[in-house]
């Protein structure tokens, strides 16, 4: 598990990073593939064809990219995996040795035919949840037609969401690396009043890269009644004494060449003094989020974990104004499991990361959120971000 004394600090984590080597991806990639293919073994699943979305990084390190050309990894029992990439794609691929075998497909050959060769005899064929429909439909034309198709994320979904301790420090570097974005907005180093929220979201997006982001996912810039939008998408509204403003940020953070990993943070700012009300809103946000964070605890319903939050802001009078679940997971992707939210079944557990951002928003006036990402480890939770989480007045 990640230790807790190198969170918050982007030169610290890297240092232990940096410690990690070659054949330490290679037997975690290793170790992922046993525990998808003795999920197959224990759902009766033959075969698997793996293409788009989480699982083909996840699992040997490889991310493809996502044209109308096939790229698919097949696995199939008591067989070595197999890459499939169009030949102009191969150059791109790291093979790690003898973790998988590569087989590249000319242009102008069919790699549905190698497909079908692969997966003769499956009767049960798990497909990636965020594949090509198109591709799917022409194997279930090529097979046999009692095949059966099921969503990969049935069986990756259990394994991936509890993070080894590499996936966790990334998660910590990535998450360090986004909260010096936020101490910069902070500490008064970005300016807010007289410029567009357009304008402050692109370089919200230049500053994570320059921390080390292989690229922005969202930068969202919510200012005045905007910012009672939770998915804002930055306009030309000039920002101005009195608004609040909402900036929720996040991009994918890479160390040596692996598949990247995501951040995603949100602080609140006001320009000048705010109002009674307004800093009243804050107060019992605030006084929500902190109480999740303190109280959270592996073993803990999802729905509880959500309700630490809402009942909070319930007791404050805002209980209307929190639209949206407390939080969701994160790792490969933006969002994934868990969710934390009403009327979700399950548990958080030991190794679980996900987002901790409780918001109030007065439609057409203004709103606030503060989030973090955590991660669950046995002994409570962990928050990766560490950059205030008070209400920031700036000029």
């Amino acid at each position: 598990m990640i230790d807790a004394s190198v969170v918050g600090s982007l030169d610290l984590v890297l240092k232990e990073l940096g410690k990690v080597t070659e054949r330490d991806y290679i037997a975690a990639y290793e170790r992922r593939l046993q525990s998808f293919m003795a999920q197959m073994t224990a759902t009766n699943v033959d075969a698997a064809v793996l293409t788009f979305g989480a699982e083909v990084p996840w699992l040997i390190g490889y991310e493809p990219m996502p044209l109308e050309r096939v790229t698919a990894l097949v696995l199939r029992h008591n067989e070595a995996p197999v890459l499939l990439v169009p030949e102009i794609e191969a150059p791109r691929v790291r093979t790690r040795g003898d973790l998988f075998e590569l087989l590249p497909w000319r242009e102008g050959a069919d790699p549905f035919e190698l497909l079908e060769r692969r997966l003769q005899g499956a009767r049960e064929i798990v497909v990636s949840d965020r594949g090509w429909s198109a591709w799917t439909l022409t194997l279930m034309e090529r097979l046999d037609p009692s095949t059966r198709f099921q969503r990969a994320s049935l069986l990756s979904t259990p394994i991936r969401r509890k993070k080894d301790d590499v996936e966790m420090l990334t998660l910590a570097a990535a998450a360090a690396a986004a909260d010096e974005v936020a101490l910069l907005l902070q500490g008064g180093e970005i300016r807010f009043r007289g410029r567009t929220e357009r304008d402050l979201s692109d370089e919200i997006g230049r500053r994570l890269v320059a921390f080390g982001h292989r690229h922005m996912n969202f930068a969202i810039v919510g200012s005045g009644p905007n910012s009672a939008s939770p998915h804002h998408e930055a306009s030309d509204r000039t920002m101005e004494s009195g608004d609040f403003v909402v900036c929720d940020f996040g991009g994918t953070f890479c160390v040596n060449d692996e598949p990247g990993y995501c951040s995603d943070t949100t602080r609140t700012f006001s320009i000048g003094e705010p109002l009674v009300e307004s800093r009243e809103l804050f107060e019992v946000l605030y006084r929500s989020q902190e109480t999740v964070r303190r109280d959270l605890r592996p073993g803990m319903t999802l729905e509880a974990a959500d309700q630490l939050a809402r009942s909070v802001i319930d007791e404050g009078g805002f209980g209307d104004y929190f639209i949206h679940r407390l939080g969701h997971g994160i790792g490969l992707e933006e969002h994934e499991e868990p969710y934390l939210a009403p009327g979700v079944s399950g548990t958080l557990e030991a190794g679980d990361a996900f987002s901790i951002e409780p918001g109030i928003y007065l439609s057409g006036r203004l709103g606030a959120r503060i989030e973090d990402i955590a991660v669950a480890t046995e002994d409570g939770v962990i928050s990766l971000n560490t950059s205030p989480r008070t209400l920031t007045v700036v000029d």
